[in-house]
C-alpha cells in the first residue's frame, strides 16, 4: 500500500504500524474508548459473530500519530472507527455500513476467517 507519509515518527512509521496492526488478525477495529460510533460497530461485528481486535487509540501511548496516520490514510479528517478486513481497509462507519446493507461485508468476513456461516 502506498500512502502519503511525513518524515516523522508520526508519519511514515505510523502508517507502517497500521498495517502491520491491520494485517495481524482478520478484523481490527481503530477506535476511541468514549466514541460511540466506534461502540456501534464493535456491538455490529459482535453481533454477526465476529471477534475484532480492537485497537484504542486513547490508550495507546502512540494513539496522536497512529489518528493522524488514518487521517492520511482515509484523507479525512473523521477517522473512528477505521476497520480493516483480512488486512484490508475497509473504512469508516459510513463505508463499513453501506458494505453491510449492499451484503459485501459478509463475504469479506468470511474469506477474512472472521465467519463461519
Amino acid at each position: 500500500m502506498q500512502y502519503q507519509t511525513a518524515s516523522s515518527w508520526g508519519g511514515h512509521m505510523a502508517v507502517e504500524r497500521i498495517e502491520r496492526m491491520a494485517s495481524e488478525n482478520a478484523v481490527v477495529i481503530f477506535s476511541i474508548s468514549t466514541c460511540c460510533m466506534c461502540h456501534a460497530m464493535k456491538r455490529l461485528l459482535c453481533g454477526m459473530g465476529v471477534n475484532p481486535t480492537v485497537h484504542e487509540l486513547d490508550q495507546d501511548p502512540a494513539g496522536k500519530e497512529l489518528e493522524s496516520a488514518l487521517v492520511r490514510i482515509l484523507g479525512t479528517p473523521s477517522v473512528v472507527p477505521v476497520v480493516f478486513v483480512g488486512g484490508k481497509l475497509i473504512g469508516t462507519m459510513d463505508m463499513v455500513m453501506a458494505s453491510h446493507i449492499n451484503g459485501t461485508l459478509v463475504p469479506l468476513l468470511k474469506q477474512a476467517g472472521a465467519l463461519w456461516l
